[in-house]
């Protein structure tokens, strides 16, 4: 029956009103289908929200002829792991996504979504945004809503609410389930837990996204741990952000990606994403025993104010430190601190410093328990290796995300991901480093993370599909966001199309705001 719908609507898309001009035509193109497929020339002309034609239209009419004299014309990028449920509402216009070429987002990541999924949507079609939005549910806030952040298991009724609060959010279209097992109150889940609730999310032909429980130390126990959940619950997993974060294990992406293929070999539908830096970006507070956070708040200062207490906290972060083998943390670099923003691009070793400690490790660990007491800071992680990030991007299932916000400019010191992901792999990873071929990038980038969260008429250049697309030039385009200086957006994409409307012509956003809300395959009107 699905398959029928989408036909039907692709016909119908293709056929529509034939004979009157088309609203766009992109002529002098090199298409870039999104399939992998070798680029070709064609023009590619629009009607309405979809792409009406391609080939050789030199004769054909339109409201519009954009000639993009050979630049390429591929699907809109797609990213699949990001976090705009805080700031979208505060910018629509989503800019620094856009002017990176990406059409469509799927928040709700790391365990971490909209509690009210039908309000949040309804304020994004109500109100307006640049590009289209899926989400998942975030397993972290299921867990919440029902019983805190308690340590604990659930009880048979708690995991009941939970399950029922899953399929609501399901049938109110999300697109999967994530979970962030590494943040409260995820860390305090078992893997039981979490298989009952995604066979729920499977029920409704979701996807299970999951933020592992180790990315470091840990790192293929949390990897063994994914998979057994796709097993058990017999559903689709993606990893979110794939690493290998910790120096100790620098190179054993190998076994990482051996482990995926046997996997795959095995018969479990199992992708992943990746995004292309080799430092990563989370709150401070995963720097503190998980444990610590347990309760609440409240609860947390007594434990990091209470002396023997904070000895114990202090005990476990440096036999941490140890086994990474880490003298000192000028590793981690203050990305946002709201309530003391002089610390912004600070290292907590400098943090340190400011605040009158020695520069040993010891003392530091009592910076960032202080820190945290104060009410924490988004951070950013210098820790993985650039061969490791390489080899993960040439894998042909890992997908290129960002792990990204919508950022307000010159709000604090973030990491560059958010503006230059996709700009970073053509300009770095392709055109300078050749580490893949560029159909094979941007292949990661559109039809790849439409078909991992069944975004089942997105990610291809086809006549009947909706039109987003994006324009950019192989040879100039480049991420301009540093880890310094990250408030800067990407360079080559010439325009960016939304819904068959322009939303960025020649590198500037229109203010346009046609995005869509995509719904997941378990929606229920």
């Amino acid at each position: 029956m699905r398959a029928a719908l989408v036909a039907a609507l692709l016909l119908a898309g293709s056929l529509a009103r034939a004979d009157d001009p088309y609203d766009i035509i992109i002529r002098n193109g090199r298409v870039i289908d999104g399939a992998g497929n070798p680029w070709y020339q064609a023009d590619v002309a629009v009607r309405g929200d979809r792409i009406a034609a391609i080939g050789h239209l030199q004769t054909a009419q339109a409201k519009r002829v954009i000639d993009v004299g050979g630049a390429v014309v591929a699907p809109g990028f797609i990213d699949v792991h990001t976090h705009i449920e805080g700031e979208i509402r505060n910018r629509r216009t989503a800019d620094n996504f856009v002017l990176d070429g990406v059409t469509t987002v799927v928040t709700g990541n790391c365990g971490g979504s909209a509690q009210d999924l039908p309000g949040f949507f309804n304020d994004l079609k109500k109100n307006g945004i640049s590009l289209n939005v899926a989400s998942l549910v975030g397993h972290g806030m299921v867990r919440s809503t029902v019983f805190g952040s308690e340590t604990r298991a659930p009880t048979s009724e708690e995991q009941t609410r939970m399950e029922a609060l899953v399929d609501e959010a399901m049938r109110a279209g999300a697109v999967g389930m994530s979970t962030g097992l590494i943040y409260v109150p995820g860390t305090y889940s078992k893997t039981p837990e979490i298989v009952g609730l995604a066979r729920v999310v499977a029920r409704h032909g979701g996807v299970y996204a999951t933020h592992m429980r180790h990315e470091g130390d840990h790192l293929f126990e949390a990897v063994n741990e994914a998979l057994e959940i796709g097993r058990q619950a017999n559903i689709p997993v993606e990893i979110s952000h794939m690493k290998v974060a910790n120096k100790r294990l620098w190179g054993q992406s190998k076994k990482y990606l051996a482990m995926i293929d046997a996997a795959r070999a095995e018969g479990l539908d199992v992708t992943g994403d990746q995004y292309p830096y080799t430092a990563s970006s989370t709150a401070l507070a995963v720097m503190v025993p998980s444990w610590v956070a347990a309760g609440g708040k409240d609860e947390q200062h007594k434990r990091l104010i209470d002396p023997p207490t904070r000895k114990k906290i202090a005990a476990e972060m440096k036999e941490n430190a140890r086994k990474q083998k880490r003298t000192h943390l000028d590793y981690a670099v203050v990305a946002n601190c709201k309530w003391d923003t002089s610390l912004n691009g600070m290292n907590l070793s400098q943090v340190s410093k400011k605040l009158g400690r020695k520069a040993r490790l010891d003392d530091e660990i009592q910076t960032v328990i202080d820190l945290v007491d104060k009410g924490g800071a988004q951070m950013v992680y210098h820790q993985m290796s650039e061969p490791d990030v390489a080899r993960l991007m040439q894998h042909p299932h890992v997908m290129v995300a960002s792990d990204g916000s919508v950022v307000i400019p010159e709000n604090g010191v973030p990491h560059p991901r958010s503006y230059g992901t996709n700009a970073r792999v053509l300009g770095r990873y392709v055109r300078e480093l050749k580490v893949l071929p560029l159909e094979q990038a941007v292949r990661k980038m559109t039809s790849l993370p439409a078909q991992r969260f069944h975004l089942i008429d997105r990610g291809l250049v086809r006549p009947g599909l909706p039109a987003d697309l994006v324009v950019f030039d192989p040879a100039t385009v480049a991420d301009v966001a540093t880890f310094d200086k990250p408030h800067a957006y990407s360079r080559g994409f010439k325009y960016v199309l939304v819904n068959g409307e322009v939303v960025v012509e020649e590198g500037r956003h229109t203010q346009a705001k046609p995005g869509k809300v995509l719904m997941g395959p378990g929606f229920t009107p």
